[in-house]
């Protein structure tokens, strides 16, 4: 008798699962039975705040721009209950904080574990209960009303008001208590009043040097008669102008040059209008010896650019014992100048006479950091000379290590690989060449357990990044240097034994990237090839048994007389598939073989894939906590339309080879879209959406390394990788892959509680076969858009534990809407012990 070890151990894990659901379940009960009472902590006297209510004119406000205006908010709350109160009131304020006070309240607890064990052990214990109480006390305490606080949040929407032009707004807030329950809420009561407008607006630029600047501009102001005052209008027209200044030559000019002057608060009350009289100082003070003098602005230009490229402040006062000179650029070097000064010098924006620019100091500075050769870039301007109206520009260099060492390693787990880890070890050689490239020298290995025994994966690979285009026929000349252009040239090999098949793969590539602006990069993949070739294809049956048993058993029962052995399974296979009696009287042990065949072909397809593609992205995320932004990608890739002019042998499929291997030959488009929107200071939302198409010509067949899949913790969270589609068909196959992918994914994400996050989703999609080249199943096919009623549903929810460097993070994910059951297909497989859990790092998008 056979043992089925694989379902031994689901049974197990089952009832595991759901005696910790039920524990978890009760816990939960027992939890909010033991602190339903919310206001547990609050001493008398005293009220729980509750929740805050603001009416503007009258009318109840539901927006949430308000609320950073407000210095007290209840306690966060998850699925309308306050979890970490919750938490907070299992404490116990008055409890001991020593183990000698507890000794004290509990002294024959304590003289118990003393005598059975020692006094260190009664110690242990009453720390231990002493940590555990001061954990639950470190959760969210009751918010208790503070009148001060209620005050001080009326004078700010006051004065947000104020800056919005309603100079008579008023604000009362009225406490409504409920002394029984010891909770309260408060409501805030605007009245915003009459806004004021702008009437007449005048200019006047003291400076003559300021004035001709601004005409010659051709710069509109933003202050326009007949608007309502705004507070930001006023900040953005201060900032216009500075970095108008500023981008002109006049180095010193800041904002404490500007006045607005208004009319007399009484005249604003009396008339709703106020003249606006825009000043603009000559000249600003500059301190000499002690004394102030004031100094006329002038247009500066820079006189000197001096470098050092290895600055260090602890040698700041050390001669330098090198020194080069290139195009008007002095560099120095406290040891032997390490960088070539021809490239280096492509990364500042300055020359001796040109005009400064708060731009290109910026864009100095930006170019620099690019590098990624050094630890800090300071750029410093200093006057030079009597006549005022020039500046040198000190930049100081201070190199990162030039050889740097890095390891990585990770456990793996899919529904391929059902456990294994992986180890990566990297050399980074920074201005390998003088010219600031970065070398970078990797290698990797894994082992893992797949569901057919063990296997193992090495590889290495070299890439060489320079901050720079390398191209022939002057094509570098194309991109300006301001836009931060970059060369990558890699090439790399790796020998992955699957269970014997031996699979070797080697890549080469050359790809080129720059900043077409701030928010917008361009990436053109120039010529990529990828050699996959698979070893030992004439083992595969006999290292997977069982799939030579599945055929052992079809044959004896349908094809008694043929002669089957792992050397000829593959014959009989296509030959059973070709029979179109067996395909017609037997569908289940069709769909059997094919499944197996279609299998093999995956896994021993070999391939040469030549690529060539552009990419667009676009990204208005300014910093990694803008939680407003949206990203657009877009990308259109062409494999083997090049390489095929160099074949005219083809295999016996009619798809183009060279030296027997195939070349793939497709046209790839992936469209990616993503949103997010702050809805307050500790939630956000945010939406994705992909689209994918790849399309073969010339009787080639789509490498399973480029066909789109659904599943996994990045994906459909609901199904594991490559478990769901293609479109309704079952899911009968150990890989499902699809020439066309369409998906959706909602997520609220949210605060519970400290460092935890949370969070809800909804991901909807699904791959086809538009190319009719990977199946044969018209449910499988994508045919308009009626295939539509295809796309997948999957909900769920997730926890995520923010550790600042990454998140670590777990979903959990249910199957709503399943297009491949014949019936039933909503909430049919809802459930705990149909969903997919999801580990991963970092958020999903």
């Amino acid at each position: 008798m056979r043992i089925n070890h694989r379902k031994i151990l689901f049974l197990v894990f089952d009832s595991i699962a759901k005696v910790m659901k039920k524990l978890s379940v009760y816990f939960l009960l027992v939890l909010i039975l033991v602190a339903c009472n919310s206001t547990k902590h609050v001493a008398k006297n005293e009220h729980m705040l509750t929740k805050n209510y603001i009416f503007v004119d009258s009318v109840k406000y539901k927006s949430s721009d308000l609320q950073k205006y407000i210095l007290q908010k209840p306690n966060p709350r998850l699925l309308n209950l306050p979890l970490g109160l919750y938490f907070h009131n299992l404490g116990n304020h008055d409890k001991p904080k020593t183990p000698s006070e507890w000794g004290k309240e509990n002294p024959k607890k304590y003289k118990f574990i003393k005598n059975v064990f020692s006094e260190k052990q009664s110690i242990a214990y009453a720390n231990s209960l002493i940590n555990l109480n001061n954990w639950f006390l470190s959760f969210d305490s009751p918010v208790i009303v503070n009148k001060n606080k209620v005050e001080r949040t009326s004078d700010n929407l006051w004065a947000y008001y104020k800056t919005k032009g309603f100079f008579k707004s008023k604000v009362k807030a009225i406490i409504k208590r409920d002394s029984s329950q010891k909770k309260a809420t408060v409501e805030y009561y605007i009245t915003k009043g009459k806004p004021t407008l702008l009437d007449t607006i005048k200019f006047k630029i003291e400076s003559p040097v300021l004035d001709s600047i601004y005409k010659a501009s051709g710069i509109t102001s933003l202050l326009k008669t007949g608007d309502q005052y705004n507070d930001k209008t006023f900040r953005k027209e201060a900032a216009n102008v500075v970095k108008l200044y500023k981008n002109n030559g006049i180095y010193y000019f800041t904002e404490s040059a500007l006045g607005f002057y208004l009319d007399s608060m009484d005249s604003i009350k009396k008339n709703y209008k106020t003249n606006v009289d825009f000043l603009i100082s000559r000249g600003r003070l500059e301190e000499k010896d002690g004394t102030y003098k004031n100094k006329d602005y002038k247009v500066q230009k820079i006189k000197e650019v001096v470098v050092r490229t290895d600055y260090s402040y602890t040698q700041k006062d050390e001669e330098y014992s090198d020194s080069i000179t290139y195009k008007g650029i002095k560099f120095y070097g406290y040891n032997k100048i390490k960088y070539n000064p021809k490239y280096l010098a492509q990364s500042i924006f300055f020359k001796p006479g040109d005009i400064y620019k708060d731009t290109l100091r910026n864009l100095t500075r930006s170019h620099l950091k690019s590098l990624k050769n050094f630890k800090t870039t300071n750029l410093d301007f200093t006057s030079v000379g009597n006549t005022g109206d020039e500046l040198r520009l000190d930049v100081f260099l201070s190199p990162k290590e030039k050889y740097t060492l890095g390891f990585d390693t990770e456990l793996t787990h899919s529904n391929i690989r059902e456990i294994g880890t992986s180890a990566k070890f990297s050399i980074i050689d920074r201005n390998a060449f003088r010219g600031a490239e970065i070398l970078k020298l990797s290698f990797l290995g894994s082992y893992f357990r797949a569901r057919n025994g063990p296997g193992y994966e090495i590889g290495a690979d070299i890439s060489l990044e320079i901050p720079r285009f390398v191209a022939p026929f002057g094509l570098n000349k194309l991109v300006p240097k301001a836009m931060s252009p970059k060369t990558r040239i890699s090439i790399g090999a790796s020998l992955q034994k699957n269970i014997g098949l031996d699979r070797q793969t080697i890549t080469t590539g050359i790809d080129y990237k720059w900043n077409y602006t701030p928010k917008k990069t361009i990436q053109i993949e120039g010529f990529n090839l990828q050699y996959i070739a698979n070893l030992n294809i004439s083992q595969y049956f006999t290292i997977y048994g069982s799939e030579f048993d599945k055929i052992e058993v079809i044959k004896n029962n349908f094809f008694p007389n043929e002669n089957l052995s792992a050397a000829t399974a593959e014959k009989f296979v296509f030959k059973a598939l070709t029979d179109s009696n067996f395909a017609t009287n037997n569908p289940k042990e069709y769909l059997t073989l094919f499944n197996i065949a279609n299998r093999y072909s995956i896994i021993t397809s070999n391939f040469i894939i030549p690529t060539i593609s552009y990419s667009y992205t676009y990204n208005s995320q300014t910093n990694f906590k803008d939680n407003n932004f949206s990203f657009f990608k877009f990308k259109i890739t062409n494999s083997g339309n090049v390489v095929g002019l160099l074949s005219n042998k083809k295999d016996d499929s009619g798809a183009k080879t060279i030296a027997g291997t195939p070349i793939a030959q497709y046209f790839k488009t992936d469209i990616e879209y993503k949103k997010f929107w702050e809805v307050s200071d500790d939630s956000v939302i945010g939406f994705r959406s992909f689209f994918g198409l790849i399309i073969p010509y010339g009787k080639s067949d789509i490498p399973f390394s480029k066909s789109y899949f659904a599943g996994g913790s990045n994906d459909i969270r609901a199904w594991r990788s490559y478990d769901l589609g293609p479109g309704s068909f079952p899911n009968v196959f150990e890989f499902n892959t699809g020439s066309l992918k369409l998906l959706t994914s909602l997520e609220y994400r949210f605060n519970v509680v400290g460092d935890i996050k949370g969070a809800l989703f909804l991901d909807a999609g699904n791959v086809w076969d538009i190319s009719k080249s990977l199946y044969d199943f018209e449910d499988a096919n994508f045919t308009g858009f009626s295939s539509l009623k295809d796309i997948a549903l999957g909900s769920g929810f997730g926890i995520r534990y923010d550790l600042n460097f990454l998140v670590l993070r777990l979903d959990l994910g249910f199957k709503t809407y399943e297009p491949y059951l014949k019936e039933n297909k909503w909430f049919e497989n809802y459930n705990f012990r149909s969903a997919v859990y999801n580990i991963g790092i970092n958020y999903p998008f």
